[in-house]
Order: structure tokens, then C-alpha cells, then sequence
């Protein structure tokens, strides 16, 4: 099974920029969809973005389309989430995601996904 660790977070103001980075464990790394979830307080996990196992396919929510951009390395074992024009309401916990197949039917459904890294967390202040 592949496993995740998320990093790159951190404290940014308004209109500034972060780049998260997902390393990930395991040969079959390069066989697998990868996504990005966020989880704010009070809210329930929400989709951020999918990329498929070749990075040919990319997916984004409504409210990051423009701003957000998903890359892969297969040969660095990693995926990357590039944040530009951030926005207090971007405020959350990051989480990577291993997707069960090479693509993802429904982007935005948790259960595309089965295994998650522990989150780092992103704080946009006004």
C-alpha cells in the first residue's frame, strides 16, 4: 500500500503563494490517481484537486480553479499542490490522498481514495 506525508505548509498572507509537496512511499506509486483534500474547522473534507497516474488528467474544485495547480513527479515518488492568490477562506488542513485506480471516476468523492497522509496545515491571514 502506498503511504503519504504531506509538507509545505505554513502561514501566508492574503494574496501570497505556497507550494505543498506529498512524498510517497512505495514502488506502485506511479500506478495510482492522487488528490488533494482540505478540512477547515466546522467544515466537513472537501475535494481541492486529482491528478491522474500519468498526469495527463486534472481535476479542480470550483473554488480553487485558477489559483490551485496539481503536478506530479513518478519519479520522485511525489505530487505537488501549487497555491497562488490564496484567500483567508483557503484556511485548513491540507490532506494528500492515494487514489484506488490509475484515474478517478468522481473526483470529488472521498471514496475514490484510500489512503491518507496526516495533513499539514495552511493558515491564510487578511
Amino acid at each position: 500500500q502506498v503511504q503519504v506525508v504531506e509538507s509545505g505548509g505554513g502561514l501566508v498572507q492574503a494574496g501570497g503563494s505556497l507550494r505543498l509537496s506529498c512524498a510517497a512511499s512505495g514502488r506502485t506509486f506511479s500506478f495510482y490517481a492522487m488528490g488533494w483534500f482540505r478540512s477547515a474547522p466546522g467544515k466537513e473534507r472537501e475535494f481541492v484537486a486529482a491528478i491522474s497516474w500519468r498526469g495527463l488528467s486534472t481535476y479542480y474544485a470550483d473554488s480553487v480553479k485558477g489559483r490551485f495547480t496539481i503536478s506530479r513527479d513518478n519519479a520522485k515518488n511525489s505530487v505537488y499542490l501549487q497555491l497562488d492568490n490564496l484567500k483567508p477562506e483557503d484556511t485548513a488542513v491540507y490532506y494528500c490522498a492515494v487514489g484506488r485506480g490509475a484515474t478517478v471516476t468522481v473526483p470529488g468523492r472521498v471514496s475514490e481514495f484510500n489512503s491518507w497522509g496526516q495533513g499539514t496545515q495552511v493558515t491564510v491571514s487578511s
